[in-house]
């Protein structure tokens, strides 16, 4: 009964130009060198500032394996919370200035715990490009959801003069958009937020090691507690290792570990990893010329996309798209780049809005200049072309 309804559905995928694919690619990652011409160069990972290779984190994770054990054996609540994931937790405080962090195996999980542990009789407000996980949320706390236009400070006033002010609001917002590359007016939804007594979440996946004085986000110390009262961060972007962590004040942290089921019936992150992290927290620290690096690279990219006349999207972060619409056009660009040795993502519906397919090209502090010259001038290449010829 099962599998004709499937078979179906698969096959509409495929028409539409949606069908998502798992490629086994020999990526070299951002700057690294290869002897093998098939390697492919990758523009389309999020290792912002250029980690997820450094010998020093595999040795560190390696180090944690070695004394802690591969894994984590069991929950946090049962026998899995390790020192090392006790001393990330507080280095993740002291990044973002809150008083407590609290460490999660994804950040899907982490958006999954405050929204289940917030939402229940809450009324959440999102931005209608929120990431994917903040939805979900939504729909595992039961919660009444109401979805603002993108950035529109406004539509979410409107919202929450319509809406019974008995009952206690959330506002939920990504912090810096990871298909679109901009980053939230942090500053207004605070202010939004304290006019109306609603709370503030702010998921800075894409900000934390990348925004900020000393790569502590978007949010950060500029936003305090009483501004932004709940924060998660990831750390398998810009940090290069894996797993979340959601960060705020004592009771936000004592009512997760009580409440999120995400967070109480799941085995502990491997200890190893937490190493790697706590070991990138220093690079984070110690080589600041990595984030001007990447900032460099970004101003760099956006003159010479610009000049071309590529269709850019208005990013000042790694996140670079280029808006291009139609979804069988965006496959053909995405697969011209990569016979030429470019791994870029092609993201389409349901990910964006319809008619908004896009190459998602990101940056990273390990590119080097010559790379994204020769990126630059293959998409110049693709756009003098006609859209049926590019795939020739």
């Amino acid at each position: 009964m099962w599998r004709k309804p499937l078979e179906r559905r698969l096959a509409e995928q495929r028409r539409a130009g949606l069908w998502r694919e798992r490629a086994v690619v020999a990526a070299r990652g951002a700057g690294s060198p290869s002897d093998d011409d098939t390697c492919l160069r990758d523009f389309a990972g999020n290792d912002y500032l250029g980690l997820a290779r450094d010998p020093r984190l595999a040795e560190a994770q390696a180090e944690g394996a070695r004394r802690h054990g591969a894994g984590g054996r069991a929950s946090h609540l049962v026998s899995g919370h390790l020192a090392p994931h006790h001393a990330l937790e507080e280095r993740l405080a002291a990044l973002v200035g809150r008083p407590r962090a609290l460490l999660f195996s994804t950040g899907y999980m982490a958006n999954l715990a405050v929204l289940q542990v917030l939402g229940e009789g809450t009324t959440l407000l999102q931005d209608r490009l929120n990431h994917a996980s903040l939805l979900d949320g939504a729909r595992l706390a039961g919660a009444r959801s109401r979805r603002f236009h993108h950035g529109d400070l406004g539509d979410l006033e409107r919202l929450l003069e319509r809406g019974n002010a008995e009952t206690p609001r959330l506002i939920v917002s990504d912090g810096v958009f990871s298909m679109d590359g901009d980053v939230a007016d942090i500053a207004g939804l605070a202010e939004t937020a304290r006019g109306h007594g609603a709370c503030l979440a702010i998921d800075d996946a894409h900000g934390i090691g990348v925004l900020g004085d000393h790569g502590d986000g978007c949010v950060g110390h500029k936003h305090d507690s009483t501004r932004v009262p709940v924060l998660t961060g990831t750390l398998g972007k810009a940090l290069g290792s894996a797993g979340a962590f959601v960060a705020g004040d004592a009771t936000l942290i004592d009512a997760m570990i009580q409440f999120a089921r995400p967070y109480i019936y799941t085995t502990a992150q491997p200890p190893g990893i937490a190493c790697a992290t706590l070991r990138a927290l220093d690079i984070l620290a110690e080589e600041p010329e990595r984030r001007r690096r990447l900032h460099d690279h970004i101003a760099y990219w956006r003159q010479g996309a610009a000049a071309l006349g590529l269709p850019l999207m208005a990013s000042d972060t790694p996140i670079q798209p280029l808006l291009l619409g139609d979804c069988i056009r965006t496959l053909r660009w995405r697969d011209a780049l990569r016979r030429r040795g470019f791994l870029v993502g092609a993201i389409r519906p349901p990910t964006v809005p319809r008619h908004q397919a896009r190459l998602r090209i990101t940056l990273s502090a390990a590119h080097e200049r010559h790379e994204l010259d020769a990126l630059l001038e293959t998409l110049a290449e693709l756009a003098s072309c006609d859209p049926q010829e590019v795939a020739s």
